[in-house]
């Protein structure tokens, strides 16, 4: 259970840094735009709010890394951000798109669920 746990916690980490990535540098690109679904002159207008998200989803990511190089005295590392990660999907999915419920809180609580199941 405990493979399983950091498992998922490093896909999470992972998914957080292709976020990071979207918004702080392909955030103009296509790539970028079609992922938001914004047109161009939506991401221009954006570009400096969409890099500090990214730097934001970057500071989640290191602190999931952080927690899983702890091994298992890492646990309230982990715990506290997936707990942020659970937390920002859960206000994401209320006021921008319910897809981020589905892409950002549900890992999160697997992984939490998983952590302490371990």
């Amino acid at each position: 259970m405990q493979t399983a746990a950091y498992i998922v916690i490093g896909l999470i980490g992972v998914l957080h840094v292709y976020i990071l990535v979207l918004e702080m540098f392909l955030w103009e690109k296509p790539a970028g735009r079609r992922a938001f679904g914004m047109s161009a002159e939506m991401a221009k207008s954006t570009k400096t709010l969409a890099a500090n998200q990214g730097l934001y989803n970057g500071f989640l990511a290191a602190g999931l890394f952080w927690g899983l190089s702890l091994g298992a005295a890492g646990k309230e590392v982990s715990t506290f951000f997936l707990l942020c990660v659970l937390i920002a999907g859960i206000y994401g999915a209320a006021t921008a798109s319910r897809k981020i419920l589905f892409i950002q809180a549900v890992p999160a609580a697997i992984g939490l669920a998983l952590l302490y199941l371990a």
